[in-house]
C-alpha cells in the first residue's frame, strides 16, 4: 500500500472514530440525559468532524451527526408506503370498558395468563422509522395508516432519533413506531418568541410539534427542539425474533431509542387499571403532555392469535383520561364576533388551573345554552376542559347563588361596529350582518392567511389587528397590495421582518386552487370539500358559475353546502374581492385542456430531479423554477424513483446514494445542455 492511500485510509478511520464517538456522547446527553463532557468539549469535535468532512466529501453517510442540520426545503412531501400498517386504536372512557377489554381477549385466548404492559399515551403525532442494517433510510407520518408523508430531513433534525443504530445485533430491516412531541418547557418559550414576532400562537404542544414536523423547509423544524419516544418495532425479516413486547422496549434501549421509562408490566387488567389511575394526578408533573394510557398485550404470540379488525388491534386498547373539572365565579359576560359573523358569548373565570394550563375564559356557546343552563353573570359554575379542547361550563352550582347574579343578554346590536344584528329561523347563532365589521375582517384574514388555506408565514394576530385598525386592509386581498413602507410604520416591524412578510404574501399566489377557495372563508366549506371542488371545477370563474343543481349532484356536498355556496356567490362585496384577486395575481385553476396541452408538450414530464452542493450559474429556488416549467419535479431524497442528481460544488451525501442506486448523476453543465435543448 502506498503512503497516500495510506494516509486516505487513516482520514477515513479518524472520521469514523469521531462519529462514533459523537453518537455515544448524544446518546448519552439527549436520550440518557447523562452528559460526560462539557458542551464546549462537544463542539470542538462536531468542529473537527465537520472540517474533515468539508475537505473530503466523498466520506459523507446519511448517519454522519453532521447530516442532522436542517437541509433545503422541498417542495411538497412524497407519499410512501409503512411496511406495516399503523393502526389506530380503540378507545375506552371508563375502567368498565377495559375491564369488557379483558374479557374479550381472555374468550379470544382461553385459558391463558394475561400480562399486560401499560404505557403513557404521548400527545404528539405517531410517525415509522425504517432502518436498513442499522441506518436510517426513511421517515413518515402515519397519515391514513397505509400511506403516510416523508418526512425524513425533517426527522433527521430530531437529536433523540439515531441516525446509526448501536451494537452488532442490528437486523437488516426495521421498522420502528414513535410519537414525536414538544415539551411544555419548549412549547412555551416557543410561543414566547412567536408572541414578541407578531407571529400566530400554537394552542397546544401537539399543533406545535405537528406543525413543526411538517414544515417544508427542515432549517425550521431544526430550530424547534422536537423529541421522540419509540414504542412499538417490527422486524419484516424476523417477525419472530422476540416473544414480548418488554424485550422488544428493552432492545430499543440498547440499540439507541428514546422509550418511556414509566412503562410497566401488570399481571392482571386490575393491576393495570390502578396504573391508569395513578397517571390521572401524576401527569401535571410531566414535561410533556399525555393524553391518556395504551394497554397491551405483552405476549407477541398471544397477539399475532388476536390479530386485528380493520381499524385497530384486538391486543391493544387506549384508556382515555376523563375531563377535568373545577369550579370558579364568572366575572362577566362578553360577546366576541367570528369571520362570518356569529356572535359568541364567553365566561370571563376567576382564573384557575385545569389540566396544566391557567383558564380565565370558558365558551358558553350560545343564546339558547346560557337559557337551557341558566347561566348568569356572578355564578359559581363548574368548568371542565375535555381533551385537551377550549374550556366549557358545565353547569351552574345554584346552592351558592347569593341573589345578586345578573341575566346575560344577548345584543341586539354588533359589539364591534354597531351593526344588526340577526338570528335566522331554525338556529341557535346571532350574526352581525355587517360584512366591513372591523372584527369579522381580523377573523377572515387570520383564516386566509392560516396553514391551511394560503399559509402566509409571518403575519400573526398582531400584525392583522394593526392592518385592520389603521385601515391598512379592509380586506383579505388587500394584502397583495401593501406597501413597504406601510408595514414598517406598524409596531415592531423591522425592515427586514417588512421584506420578508412581502416575499411571502408573493410566494402564496401561486398557492393551489384549493387552498384559495378554503380560503375565501365560505360557509361549511372546510379543507376537504375544498379539495373535493377543486376536482370538479378546475377554475375559480368555474366553480363561481356552478348552479345549485350542479352542486348537489357532486359527492360529500348537499344541500346546505351548496345553498352556502350559492349565497356567498350572490354577494357584490364577496364578487369584488374576487377581482381584487385575480388583479394580484392570484392562481385562479387552469381550464382542463390547457393543462393538459401543456402537460403533454413539457419536456422533463414526469422526471424527478434531486439537486446537490453547490451550483454557479442558478442557485437552488432558479433550477428549481426551471425543472419545474418543463414539468419536472424536484424532490429532497434520493431513491430509486429519481431520475437525474444534478451534483454541483462539495456534494453531499446525496451523491453517495444515487451511486449506490444507480442514479443518473449529471453536473451543471450537462443540466445546462438538458434544458437549452429542452426549451
Amino acid at each position: 500500500m502506498n503512503r497516500g492511500s495510506k494516509g486516505i485510509e487513516n482520514i477515513f478511520k479518524k472520521i469514523e472514530k469521531l462519529r462514533e464517538e459523537i453518537r455515544n456522547h448524544n446518546h448519552r446527553y439527549y436520550v440518557l440525559n447523562d452528559p460526560i463532557i462539557s458542551d464546549a468539549e462537544y463542539d470542538q469535535l462536531m468542529k473537527e468532524l465537520t472540517e474533515l468532512e468539508k475537505n473530503y466529501p466523498q466520506y459523507i453517510t446519511p448517519d454522519s451527526p453532521t447530516q442532522r442540520v436542517g437541509v433545503e426545503p422541498v417542495p411538497e412531501f412524497a407519499t410512501v408506503k409503512h411496511i406495516t400498517p399503523m393502526l389506530s386504536l380503540s378507545n375506552a372512557f371508563s375502567d368498565e370498558e377495559l375491564i369488557a377489554f379483558d374479557q374479550r381477549i381472555k374468550k379470544l385466548v382461553p385459558e391463558q395468563k394475561i400480562e399486560y404492559v401499560v404505557e403513557l399515551k404521548i400527545d404528539g403525532l405517531a410517525i415509522a422509522l425504517v432502518y436498513e442494517n442499522g441506518i436510517f433510510i426513511r421517515g413518515a407520518t402515519r397519515g391514513d395508516g397505509v400511506t403516510g408523508e416523508e418526512i425524513t430531513p425533517n426527522l433527521r433534525t430530531i437529536k433523540t432519533i439515531p441516525l446509526k443504530l448501536f451494537g452488532k445485533d442490528i437486523p437488516s430491516l426495521l421498522e420502528v413506531y414513535g410519537e414525536v412531541y414538544m415539551k411544555k418547557s419548549d412549547f412555551k418559550k416557543l410561543n414566547e418568541g412567536r408572541m414578541k414576532s407578531g407571529e400566530s400562537l400554537f394552542a397546544n404542544p401537539r399543533n406545535a410539534a405537528a406543525g413543526s414536523v411538517r414544515q417544508l423547509d427542515p432549517r425550521i423544524t431544526a430550530q424547534r427542539h422536537l423529541d421522540i419516544f419509540v414504542y412499538r418495532a417490527t422486524f419484516p425479516e424476523n417477525p419472530k425474533k422476540f416473544l414480548t413486547h418488554i424485550e422488544v422496549l428493552n432492545y430499543l434501549k440498547k440499540v439507541g431509542f428514546k422509550v418511556n421509562p414509566e412503562i410497566k408490566l401488570c399481571g392482571d387488567i386490575k393491576e393495570a387499571i390502578n396504573y391508569c389511575h395513578q397517571w390521572i394526578e401524576k401527569r401535571e408533573k410531566l414535561d410533556y403532555e399525555i393524553d391518556g394510557m395504551v394497554i397491551k398485550v405483552n405476549s407477541l404470540i398471544m397477539r399475532e392469535k388476536l390479530g386485528s379488525t380493520t381499524r385497530s388491534p384486538r391486543w391493544a386498547i387506549a384508556y382515555k383520561f376523563p375531563a377535568q373539572q373545577t369550579t370558579t365565579r364568572i366575572k362577566d359576560i362578553i360577546v366576541q364576533v367570528g369571520r362570518t359573523g356569529a356572535l359568541t358569548p364567553v365566561a370571563i373565570l376567576n382564573p384557575i388551573k385545569i389540566s396544566g394550563s391557567v383558564v380565565q375564559r370558558a365558551t358558553l356557546h350560545n343564546e339558547d345554552e346560557i337559557r337551557r343552563k341558566d347561566i348568569r353573570i356572578g355564578d359559581t359554575v363548574l368548568v371542565q376542559k375535555a381533551g385537551e379542547v377550549i374550556p366549557e361550563v358545565v353547569k351552574v352550582i345554584k346552592e351558592k347563588r347569593t341573589g345578586k347574579e345578573k341575566e346575560f343578554i344577548m345584543p341586539s346590536k354588533c359589539p364591534v361596529c354597531g351593526g344588526k344584528v340577526y338570528r335566522p329561523e331554525g338556529e341557535a347563532i346571532s350574526r352581525c350582518v355587517n360584512i366591513s365589521c372591523p372584527a369579522q375582517v381580523k377573523e377572515k384574514i387570520r383564516h386566509f392567511v392560516s396553514r391551511d388555506a394560503m399559509d402566509i408565514e409571518g403575519l400573526g394576530p398582531a400584525i392583522i389587528d394593526q392592518l385592520v385598525e389603521k385601515k391598512l386592509v379592509r380586506n383579505i386581498a388587500d394584502l397583495y397590495f401593501l406597501k413597504r413602507n406601510e408595514l414598517i410604520s406598524l409596531e415592531r416591524m423591522a425592515e427586514k421582518s417588512a421584506d420578508n412578510l412581502l416575499r411571502a404574501i408573493k410566494e402564496s399566489k401561486e398557492r393551489p386552487l384549493f387552498r384559495l377557495i378554503y380560503g375565501l372563508g365560505i360557509r361549511y366549506v372546510g379543507v376537504h370539500t375544498s379539495e373535493v371542488i377543486a376536482r370538479y371545477y378546475p377554475t375559480l370563474d368555474k366553480f363561481k358559475k356552478a348552479s345549485l343543481e350542479e352542486l348537489i349532484e357532486i359527492d360529500e356536498i348537499g344541500p346546505k353546502i351548496a345553498e352556502s355556496i350559492i349565497l356567498f356567490f350572490k354577494e357584490k362585496e364577496n364578487l369584488f374581492i374576487i377581482e381584487r384577486l385575480r388583479d394580484a395575481g392570484l392562481n385562479f385553476g387552469r381550464e382542463e385542456e390547457a393543462i393538459q396541452k401543456e402537460k403533454e408538450s413539457l419536456p422533463l414530464k414526469g422526471k424527478q430531479f434531486v439537486l446537490t452542493g453547490a451550483l454557479k450559474e442558478f442557485t437552488r429556488n432558479q433550477a428549481k423554477e426551471i425543472i419545474s416549467k418543463l414539468g419536472g419535479r424536484i424532490t429532497g431524497s434520493v431513491s430509486k424513483k429519481t431520475d437525474y442528481v444534478i451534483a454541483g460544488e462539495d456534494p453531499g451525501s446525496k451523491y453517495q446514494k444515487a451511486q449506490e442506486l444507480g442514479v443518473t448523476i449529471i453536473n451543471e453543465e450537462e443540466f445546462k445542455k438538458m434544458i437549452n435543448k429542452k426549451s
